[in-house]
């Protein structure tokens, strides 16, 4: 049974930080890349971050450059989002998502909210 479990989320404020966590189980996780994404109220959702099978190769969103870093323990089958510098607008559901060719998998996600 493929499973995927973010946890990590909560209120902080403005300036703080948090890291989320996402625990696999049930596929082979070292061959998949992973992403966070987030959905705030009334928008799109967002790709964040994403990142390799192997962990070689991360990528950001401008909007969380410099600030979110991605990473993946293929030991401990879990992907981690670091979180810093937060501001209210980062305040959104943040989902993480397993992919390998053509296969996806989704959590179903954790709260992170920003107050001013």
């Amino acid at each position: 049974q493929v499973q995927l479990v973010e946890s990590g989320g909560g209120l902080v404020q403005a300036g703080g930080s948090l890291t989320l966590s996402c625990a696999a189980s049930g596929f082979a996780f070292s061959s998949y890349g992973m992403r966070w994404h987030r959905q705030a109220p009334g928008k799109e959702r967002e790709l964040v971050a994403s990142i390799s099978s192997i962990g070689g190769v991360t990528n950001y969103a401008d909007s969380v450059k410099g600030r979110f870093t991605i990473s993946k323990d293929n030991v401990k089958n879990t992907t981690h989002l670091e979180m810093n510098r937060l501001n209210p607008d980062d305040t959104a559901v943040y989902y993480c998502e397993a992919v390998w060719l053509d296969r996806n998998y989704w959590g179903r996600g954790t709260q992170v909210t920003v107050s001013s």
